[in-house]
């Protein structure tokens, strides 16, 4: 197979994967009778639905829920970040390992978790008669729980900026005159502003485009968001397609501005050494201040990490609900039930881990293709490949279960997989792409191009230089980005309740739907499975990712 057939199969790849559902969303979106076959009253969908009195109250609880989200990881991720890259922080690892849980577990899991925990007669009621269920469902509340999950974006790129920076040329600052507080301002946070930058804007985006969070504490507490919005749009009848897809593209268009706004806001303000050389690593002491901060970094790790686990665990083997934190009401009960219902539980972990596996495998080589032929091969079309293997990154997983169904669910496919496990798979490769393209690119822009020139001039194929050369050492990274897509499309929750047909069940979905029936124990059983098997993926991907070049 030569270069040209390598390109035409990922361009073809892409377009299906990425070009085609977010065409239709938009053309549904501008072309409200599309289902008719008509192109008749162009944009008329967009004056319908921002006339709808229920947008204002949409558009205001997303922009507010994804603010609020930033600005606590803002809170919270940069002042640890900072003292976990500047100072000699004790059980530095161990922090890092805590603060990659939260991030991890799935939201919608996390906020089930807290409603166990904090709703009336909750397990911290029984523990200390505090009543948080009017916190907990309230905007401020679904920020909190968002914010827990969240802020590890930002600790992990403030600490690894400023480590990466050191407290060097902080330290010339000092000895210049500059109080520790001014060097601090003028030397080591502009060196991290891109980072901050850049984590605060996944932070909103993560919050913008969540439904698990809004959608189990925002129902309750009647805070809706564009999520939520678009779900219910195609959940009740009669089903209303141009404005699930109006809204899709206002959640588009929140990030993408988003996005453009981060781009206008650090312009300008990258700041680079001119020394030439590497700035050295020197972690200053923490002196007096070294318990303090282990007590913040306990707190955090504590609500951050504790007590969600732990209420995951603590329901999972509580025999009924009513019957509290007793010792004789602890069983394992729910974990039995998941192999004693009928194969439910386990034909949905069967589904799931196929998906995930079948996943991990096309986009792991629809990802190589794609950033070998941008980074290593630069060919005619690099700029668009990129952008489409790209753009993902910025979709909501709900606009991409629209624009599938819109894209899918028509007569004129002789054969379609709408209503088939296809319709998952599509959903989570599009997802998921960006994974393997990222870490791919990185890895081939490190190895150079030297060797696969080599290669060329003695003879070799643009494809067998990418079979015998490249793929051996790009493979660590893009092992550890298949296992990541693998833990994450495992437990992926959104497009799983709006694309999974009848009979096909997946883990999130039981979760989900175990809570709405009242069995609760049993989803926390499988929840707590699942979490054991993301956790152990991607902790292996991660190590694997960061194992030194040979």
């Amino acid at each position: 197979m030569n270069k040209n057939m390598l390109l035409l199969f990922t361009g073809a790849a892409l377009l299906l994967l990425v070009a085609m559902p977010i065409s239709f969303v938009l053309l549904q979106a501008v072309f409200p009778q599309l289902n008719s076959g008509s192109f008749a009253a162009p944009f008329s969908a967009f004056a319908r639905l921002f006339a709808d009195a229920r947008f204002p109250g949409l558009l205001t609880g997303t922009l507010q829920l994804g603010t609020g989200v930033a600005l606590g990881s803002a809170l919270l991720g940069i002042p640890l970040g900072a003292l976990r890259g500047l100072f000699a922080l004790p059980f530095a690892a161990l922090w890092d390992a805590l603060f990659l849980i939260p991030f991890l577990f799935p939201p919608y899991l996390a906020a089930l978790s807290w409603m166990l925990a904090l709703q009336s007669r909750g397990y911290v009621e029984q523990l200390s008669a505090i009543d948080l269920n009017n916190l907990l469902f309230s905007l401020p509340g679904m920020v909190a729980v968002m914010t827990l999950n969240v802020f590890p974006v930002v600790y992990f790129a403030v600490s690894r900026s400023m480590a990466a920076s050191g407290s060097r040329l902080a330290d010339v600052a000092r000895v210049h005159g500059a109080g520790p507080w001014r060097a601090f301002w003028r030397v080591s946070l502009p060196l991290a502003l891109p980072a901050i930058a850049s984590s605060l804007l996944l932070a909103f985006t993560l919050a913008i485009e969540e439904y698990g969070v809004p959608a189990a504490l925002g129902t309750r507490s009647g805070i809706a968001v564009l999520t939520t919005g678009i779900e219910q749009r195609l959940a009740d009848w009669p089903i209303d397609m141009p404005g699930a897809a109006g809204l899709s593209v206002v959640l588009v268009a929140i990030a993408c501005v988003a996005y453009a706004l981060q781009g206008r806001l650090t312009v300008g303000s990258n700041v680079e050494t001119t020394s030439g050389k590497p700035v050295p690593v020197v972690p200053r002491p923490l002196g007096a201040a070294r318990y303090p901060v282990m007590l913040l970094f306990t707190l955090v790790a504590l609500l951050a990490v504790a007590m969600p686990l732990a209420s995951m665990l603590v329901t999972a083997l509580t025999r009924t609900l009513s019957g509290g934190l007793q010792w004789h009401n602890l069983s394992f009960s729910h974990f039995s039930a998941l192999f004693d219902r009928q194969g439910d539980a386990l034909a949905a972990l069967g589904t799931s881990l196929g998906l995930a596996l079948a996943t991990a495998l096309i986009v792991g080589a629809v990802g190589l293709l794609a950033a070998w032929l941008v980074v290593a091969q630069r060919v005619r079309f690099a700029r668009a490949i990129d952008a489409l293997s790209l753009f993902p990154a910025a979709l909501p997983g709900i606009v991409v279960g629209v624009g599938l169904i819109l894209a899918w669910d028509r007569r004129f496919w002789p054969l379609t997989p709408y209503n088939t496990w296809g319709i998952l798979l599509l959903a989570y490769c599009c997802l998921l792409l960006p994974y393997p393209v990222r870490y791919v690119s990185a890895a081939i822009k490190q190895i150079g191009s030297n060797l696969e020139a080599a290669a060329r001039v003695h003879g070799a194929s643009a494809a067998q230089g990418l079979r015998l050369i490249l793929l051996p050492l790009v493979w660590p990274s893009l092992l550890a980005a298949m296992m990541m897509v693998f833990a994450v499309a495992s437990r992926e929750l959104v497009t799983s309740l709006l694309l999974a047909p009848a009979g096909v069940e997946t883990v999130s979905v039981f979760v989900w739907r175990q809570f709405e029936q009242g069995s609760v124990g049993d989803g926390m059983a499988m929840a707590s499975l699942a979490v054991i098997l993301t956790l152990a993926v991607m902790l292996t991907a991660i190590k694997l990712q960061n194992r030194p070049a040979r």
